[in-house]
């Protein structure tokens, strides 16, 4: 048996499954494409995570658009997160072309042409879907880990949201979170001080300092009504194909901090939300996280911390996260080291740093007879990857260099026409374009206090008017006094009686007698 034909078996035997699979290429021995030694990824593994990493241009984007196309075809919905905008092509079928046909017949797998359900969501003011939340579906502990709080500041948001709780305070939006921060240390100090205690104002001036930094990101258009349900990205067409979601992120690149906070949010949604679903055939929900240095560079250890913990639980949701970047060293270990599935496009040895950062790539892959790691990882062309999955008993299926099969759909974005034909088509956008602002903590704080101050203007008015009252009967007093002296007085009485001034009269006659 030649060493071809050794290799071969090796392959086909290490990717057989007895469940549903997606196949995404076939194995390379020596630069050459081995036809029919199909690498295949088991669905029943896919939602252990994985990786799509690979230089810049060496393929990543259309590993992924293929690996969502498959899914979207067994039915899985799937996320996509667009930071760069080349993904909008999905909802139109390839044009084709004789490079792809000639990949394929190596391949030794068949090419189709295909559009595939696509659901257009946006975090700004793009167009598409919009995605909200409110402040009180975060809560405080997720909350304060987004804005990196300390453990008194924390404690303080906590309070606060006990606070509306207690009061039947909706907080939707962050202005209304802005303005319970600053009636707890201003028109309701008293009150809150009596029911929770003394909360400082440095404390709440440096949170709100924090938020309006978020804000300064966007944040202000997140967070409010009407909030998205996660349901809804779980929706299949009426062919029984997932929709495939593509979130538009291209204009906060510049904003990593909206961008962990959204995606921070919808993964403790998803995990709230979803039900158990133990060891199943196939995932619930796959997504795909493009250019996740953005989220990992940025985020504080608390926040890390959390993705962590999410990474690790949500799995058992049926969920799988698919990290995309350039180097695999952008993930943290602690992730990296639950991601079963791994594509890894070629990498450049460009100056020192990247060789050992090749180095360190090449030891995170099996050990094979057939590779030198090290040395494929630098030699691999476009749209070739090193690939390792788990197999339906979880365990590391063979390496392979891999030929990875073209996308069915079109390797490019929509048209502006396009795009606006297939917003148009949307269900989502009627229930989520319309923007809501209801009563809510901020105009009942408002409200709570114009009363209050209204109250206290009466209350002045009225005590005002009470020493006015006083001031006046204490005068009409005095002068009451003083007429009533003078009357009743009884030796003026006396010495202006008649009888008094004629006896003085009768005893000056007779004393000028005499």
């Amino acid at each position: 048996m030649t060493t071809k034909e050794t290799f071969f078996n090796y392959i086909t035997e290490g990717n057989k499954t007895k469940g549903d699979f997606i196949p995404i290429g076939a194995a390379m021995l020596d630069g050459e494409t081995v036809t029919g030694a199909h690498v295949k990824i088991p669905l029943k593994t896919m939602n252990r995570h994985g990786l799509i990493a690979g230089a810049t241009g060496t393929g990543k984007t259309k590993s992924l658009q293929v690996l969502a196309e498959n899914l979207s075809e067994k039915g899985i919905p799937v996320i996509l997160m667009d930071i760069k905008g080349d993904l909008s092509g999905l909802a139109q079928p390839s044009p084709g072309h004789p490079k792809i046909d000639e990949r394929h017949e190596k391949i030794g797998l068949p090419f189709e042409a295909k559009a595939f359900p696509v659901e257009v969501l946006t975090l700004s003011e793009q167009d598409g879907v919009r995605l909200r939340a409110t402040i009180s579906e975060f809560g405080p502990v997720l909350l304060s880990r987004i804005l990196d709080l300390t453990e008194t500041q924390s404690g303080i948001v906590s309070v606060i949201f006990q606070y509306c709780d207690d009061n039947k305070l909706p907080l939707l939006d962050l202005k209304d979170f802005k303005k319970i921060l600053q009636y707890a240390t201003q028109e309701g100090k008293k009150e809150f001080m009596e029911a929770y205690g003394r909360i400082s104002t440095a404390s709440t001036g440096a949170i709100l300092r924090k938020i309006v930094a978020l804000e300064q990101q966007g944040a202000d258009l997140f967070f409010g009504e009407t909030s998205f349900e996660v349901d809804d990205l779980l929706r299949v067409d009426d062919e029984g194909r997932g929709y495939i979601n593509i979130i538009r992120l291209t204009d906060i690149q510049d904003r990593p901090k909206l961008f962990s906070t959204f995606m921070l949010s919808l993964l403790a949604e998803i995990y709230s939300t979803f039900p158990e679903q133990g060891d199943s055939d196939r995932p619930e929900l796959i997504m795909f996280i493009d250019e996740a240095h953005l989220i990992f560079n940025e985020a504080s250890k608390a926040l890390l911390n959390q993705i962590e913990s999410i990474v690790k639980l949500i799995r058992s949701k049926g969920v799988g996260l698919y990290f995309v970047t350039q180097n695999p060293t952008d993930v943290p270990e602690e992730v990296l080291g639950q991601l079963g599935l791994k594509v890894q496009h070629a990498l450049r040895a460009f100056t020192a740093k990247d060789r050992k950062a090749i180095k360190l790539t090449a030891e995170n892959y099996p050990d094979s007879d057939y590779y030198d790691t090290t040395e494929v990882l630098t030699s691999l062309g476009i749209g070739e990857a090193l690939v390792s999955a788990l197999d339906e008993k979880g365990r590391p299926t063979p390496l392979a260099a891999t030929m990875m099969r073209a996308p069915m759909s079109r390797m490019d974005i929509l048209t502006d026409v396009e795009l606006t034909t297939l917003l148009s088509r949307s269900k989502l956008s009627k229930k989520y374009n319309k923007e809501i602002d209801r009563e809510s903590a901020y105009e009942m704080l408002n409200d709570k206090i114009a009363k209050a101050e209204a109250d206290e203007a009466k209350e002045k008015a009225r005590k005002e008017k009470e020493a006015l009252k006083k001031v006046e009967a204490k005068k009409k007093t005095k002068t009451s006094t003083r007429r009533r002296s003078t009357r009743m007085n009884p030796i003026v009485k006396v010495l202006t009686s008649a009888t008094f001034i004629r006896s003085v009269f009768g005893i000056l006659t007779k004393a000028m007698k005499k």
